[in-house]
């Protein structure tokens, strides 16, 4: 059955249930990244960026995932949720989870960031690593929720997980309302469905643009076909690392998104070492995407008031290791 998506009102409404839950993030301008995207080819390009790697979990997914888990009924928190994630989905569900005191477990793909998979199971949740790919974890995940009665929290197709997440976007449309582009990362696609959402509602004239890891292209390949695709997923950005489209971010992607750009992992490697030299931030792969997709389409962002969302920071070692030493 198609899911209904949320409303500009559900967004309001999550706005005011989480509150006090969740960090209001800075939105924040640096002179010297300002100065490396206009020795990009961004002439006169002013970048703002919302820091969600600084929310609770460090990524903007535990937004949602507080808003969903609140409205689910007592029964079925009794019951408990299971999801399937790279890590901040995880994480973001575990922290809900136990704030509203339900049982969680969430299955990673066997080769998991430590950093997040360490996090989730230091807020209480059970871990099971299974496949090798976010698919794999997926099947697993379908059936242990059958298997237990549990509650299946899908990644993406869930409105009230959405309505969540699109509260770190109204809020740095209130923060900066002089933006002119709003730039997310796409892995299955909330957080730039989100900023849609908000965007068409609060803010129409501002363009939203939509960031993949070129390794793992499906919901581009998606928005692009203007039906769900399967693509190879390789990205080593693990919060991108998504391989199949998702039906209700699809929907609100193809109804708003302005562009949708791929960037391939050196590229989002590089921007890892900008934010840490020019920004003084630390972001995961997915947080560092927006950015990279600014510094490698730099024409497209000229003289413009651009913001770029930094959706995560739970980088590995080994991940800002490789960032340090890239070129």
């Amino acid at each position: 059955m198609p899911l209904d998506p949320p409303t500009v009102a559900d967004v309001l409404t999550a706005q005011r249930r989480i509150d006090g839950l969740v960090v209001r993030t800075p939105a924040s301008s640096y002179a010297e990244l300002d100065r490396l995207v206009d020795d990009a080819g961004a002439s006169g390009a002013h970048v703002v960026v919302k820091h969600e790697n600084l929310q609770r979990t460090g990524a903007f997914k535990v937004r949602g995932a507080l808003n969903l888990l609140l409205r689910m009924s007592d029964d079925a928190r009794r019951r408990g949720i299971v999801g399937y994630s790279t890590g901040n989905h995880a994480q973001a569900l575990a922290d809900a989870a136990r704030h509203v005191g339900a049982p969680c477990t969430i299955v990673m793909p066997t080769a998991p960031n430590p950093v997040k998979e360490r996090a989730v199971r230091a807020l209480g949740a059970e871990v099971v690593l299974h496949g090798e790919r976010l698919e794999d974890a997926c099947a697993h995940a379908e059936q242990l929720a059958e298997d237990r009665g549990a509650r299946l929290v899908s990644a993406a197709d869930e409105p009230d997980l959405v309505a969540g997440v699109a509260t770190a976007s109204l809020e740095l449309l209130q923060q900066r309302p002089d933006l002119d582009v709003l730039v997310v990362p796409v892995g299955g696609g909330s957080g730039a469905a989100a900023a849609c959402l908000v965007a068409a509602a609060v803010a129409p004239r501002v363009r939203v643009v939509g960031v993949q890891a070129a390794a793992s292209p499906a919901a581009h390949d998606s928005w692009r076909a203007g039906e769900l695709l399967v693509r190879p997923n390789r990205t080593r950005a693990e919060g991108l690392a998504v391989g199949r489209g998702f039906a209700l971010t699809q929907g609100l992607l193809r109804t708003h998104l302005s562009d949708f750009l791929l960037v391939d992992d050196d590229a989002i490697t590089r921007a890892q070492r900008v934010y840490l030299t020019a920004g003084r931030t630390v972001s995961e792969g997915a947080g560092a995407a927006a950015l990279a997709a600014v510094l490698t389409h730099a024409e497209r962002f000229a003289g413009v008031r651009t913001g770029v969302v930094c959706s995560g920071g739970n980088a590995s070692e080994a991940e800002l290791r490789r960032a340090l030493t890239s070129a």
